[in-house]
């Protein structure tokens, strides 16, 4: 009850003023609009860092794309391409040709692209 006799006061106090019944509900839309609500501020300044790091992975997706589209427009024009990237990557060989591979067990797989080498 002893709460109840603090707060008493000051909620009669609010009811009577106008002044400051207006502010209080001011300062709450602020703080529901500001940070509580799903659309608030805080949210969009979020959505737009996400929107950014969205952006530079598009970028990302851009240049690998034309980078593999170089590789496949090379592929057609010279079969000497593909035979490298045969032999390269996965170990074919002429016929009067033997293959060996040494791998260390501290190595790290060169990038390959999109591609795993099991």
């Amino acid at each position: 009850m002893k709460i109840i006799d603090r707060v008493k006061p000051i909620a009669l106090y609010v009811w009577r003023s106008n002044y400051l019944k207006y502010v209080i509900v001011v300062l709450f839309c602020v703080l529901l609009i500001g940070f509580l609500d799903e659309n608030s501020v805080w949210h969009h300044i979020r959505n737009q860092q996400r929107i950014g790091e969205l952006k530079d992975e598009i970028e990302l997706y851009n240049r690998r794309h034309k980078r593999n589209q170089a590789r496949i427009h090379e592929l057609d024009r010279n079969p000497e391409a593909m035979e490298k990237i045969a032999r390269e990557r996965y170990f074919m060989k002429a016929d009067d040709e033997d293959i060996f591979v040494i791998r260390d067990g501290k190595e790290e797989l060169e990038d390959l692209g999109d591609e795993t080498i099991e």
